[in-house]
């Protein structure tokens, strides 16, 4: 038998369930007054971050009944969402990819629900944005499949004094750990003072990866012409190293070149940096040119790494 305190809390969490299904919407026919359930929509942004897979794949990711999500797909397929083709490795097997017009649609969605979940932590001030934010990464964190013990983490926008770190820690890391002199520091001063001076919102984004308060990682995404995004200074503590923060900022980069409009993305990077290269493969960036340099005190081999948006292959300059 249940004990009566025990039986609040549910009753709480009920309550805050309840709550928040009407905050955001989720009792209305079509989220975000969008032709698609909640359902359909979260099948859009799988099939758009894993650009693709299976139906099979789909369904362990999303925790969906196959037959369900046959009719999701079914439906998607009568309205031009998604393509279709037998697998290169496995004849039998059907791979799925989001076409243009789905690339549209869930672009369209993204949008829209930047701006509701915006509308609704603009009604805040920082330093209440933050904790609504910390809440919901503890909610996730502990009610989560994956419940272990690895440290709670969060991705904020910049702030001030947030530049500082992001110069200091790659004039710190990059010596220590890949003998590189300070130019490298030098540099990183010159991207973020560019950044701050000429900062366009629209097109512009830097994220902060932060634990315990504390900054542990960055990655800024700019613009390079009206067509071509840039990833810029991805740097990951290595306090805060193993608990797939890079993969998250880089993710939240390539969401948001999407909902700017952008048609690609470029990159500079190092083959000595194995962990960031590892990254960029798995979110399907292609290397495109590579050079010798020693800007940094020693030869390295310098990488151009790009990613097309619209699904095809053209490159785009460093």
């Amino acid at each position: 038998m249940l004990d009566s305190s025990f039986e609040q809390r549910v009753t709480a969490v009920r309550r805050f369930s309840r709550f928040y299904t009407r905050q955001i919407g989720l009792l209305q026919d079509g989220l975000l007054d969008t032709p698609f359930s909640l359902t359909q929509a979260r099948v859009l942004y799988e099939l758009a971050q894993q650009q693709t897979c299976t139906a099979t794949e789909l369904a362990a990711a999303l925790g969906l009944d196959h037959g369900y999500l046959s009719r999701i797909l079914r439906l998607f397929d009568e309205r031009g969402l998604v393509a279709k083709r037998r697998g290169n490795e496995d004849g039998r097997q059907v791979v799925l990819s989001l076409t243009t017009k789905g690339r549209l649609a869930i672009a369209k969605l993204d949008q829209l629900s930047q701006h509701e979940m915006g509308t609704m932590l603009g009604k805040l001030g920082e330093t209440e944005q933050i904790r609504v934010v910390a809440a919901m990464d503890t909610i996730e964190r502990l009610i989560g499949p994956n419940t272990d013990d690895a440290p709670a983490f969060l991705l904020r926008e910049h702030r001030p004094g947030d530049m500082g770190w992001v110069v200091a820690r790659h004039g710190a890391l990059y010596p220590a750990e890949y003998g590189w002199d300070n130019h490298i520091e030098a540099l990183t001063a010159e991207i973020v003072a560019g950044f701050l001076k000429n900062f366009d919102p629209a097109r512009e984004r830097c994220w902060i990866a932060e634990m315990d308060g504390e900054p542990v990682g960055s990655i800024f995404l700019v613009r390079d012409s009206d067509a071509v995004a840039r990833v810029r200074l991805l740097i990951v503590d290595p306090k805060a190293r193993g608990l797939g923060i890079g993969r998250r900022l880089v993710e939240e980069a390539i969401a948001f070149a999407r909902t700017a409009g952008y048609s690609s993305i470029t990159l500079w990077t190092h083959k000595v940096l194995t962990a960031a290269r590892m990254i960029y493969v798995k979110a399907g960036f292609k290397l495109v040119e590579e050079w010798v340099h020693d800007e940094f005190g020693k030869p390295e081999t310098s990488e151009t790494w790009q990613l097309d948006l619209r699904g095809d292959s053209s490159s785009g300059g460093r």
